[in-house]
């Protein structure tokens, strides 16, 4: 596969969005919450892997994750996490052709988007966008409402307030 300028940093700090296939209508990565955490400690556990942020929608991820001094292979990772989670869930999605004839399922987007964290002030900002994304969405109207996310735990670490984005005065403009 090219690597589509993609900047392979030992240590880096990345910023991701991974997507379902099939967005319209799909909560499989809530409905199977379960299976994704699991799928991510098993990988985590193999290739390590720090956690900053992370928010799980129903048709998409976002997150903020460090790879160890030296590393650099997150492509690595998000490839395992795909197919540990795409093992643990029923199947009967739609197959096409092209991913049958791989022997594929038809569950997630083959590629994602990853940004390579350049600094404090980047970081916080993808990490709050990492953590507005529920509200910006439509799927609470107060961040601390959503269930699939970091967001409380940075709370009890004093990192956010919990009323954080639980009003127009904390909401950030993250439009489209």
């Amino acid at each position: 596969m090219p690597n589509y300028r993609r900047l392979w940093r030992p240590g880096g700090t990345y910023f991701f969005t991974v997507t379902l296939l099939e967005r319209h209508g799909n909560d499989l990565l809530v409905r199977h919450i379960d299976a994704l955490r699991q799928a991510v400690r098993e990988v985590k556990r193999v290739h390590p892997f720090t956690i900053h942020g992370w928010a799980v929608l129903p048709d998409h991820l976002h997150c903020v994750i460090e790879l160890p001094e030296g590393e650099h292979d997150f492509a690595l990772r998000w490839r395992l996490i795909k197919m540990v989670f795409s093992k643990k869930v029923p199947k009967g999605e739609h197959v096409s052709a092209s991913r049958a004839k791989r022997n594929e399922r038809g569950l997630w987007q083959r590629r994602y988007w990853e940004h390579l964290i350049r600094d404090e002030a980047d970081f916080t900002a993808h990490m709050d966008y990492v953590h507005i994304n529920p509200l910006k969405h439509g799927l609470v109207t107060r961040v601390a409402d959503w269930p699939y996310s970091t967001f409380h735990h940075l709370v009890a670490d004093g990192i956010y307030p919990a009323d954080w984005a639980g009003s127009d005065e904390h909401l950030p403009d993250y439009r489209d």
